[in-house]
């Protein structure tokens, strides 16, 4: 596709489809919007319009460590 060049129709309901399928995957938004050509407010939107959850920002976090033990520290 053109970057750039407006999407109707079906052709715009088979790019939706598609964006939906690589972020359920995993893929990023960004990186989406790389593999497309297009810029990341495009994919957003079209994973909006397609009432895809978005995921949170920063990626997955790794797991709380327990508590230290020991004294508490103050400031």
């Amino acid at each position: 596709m053109d970057k750039g060049k407006q999407i109707t129709g079906t052709a715009r309901a088979e790019l939706a489809r598609e964006m939906r399928k690589q972020y359920e995957h995993g893929m990023s938004i960004r990186a989406i919007a790389e593999a497309h050509g297009r810029s990341y407010g495009f994919v957003h939107k079209m994973l909006t319009e397609t009432d895809v959850p978005l995921r949170g920002r920063g990626g997955p976090r790794p797991h709380a460590r327990p508590a230290e033990s020991g004294p508490a520290r103050t400031r």
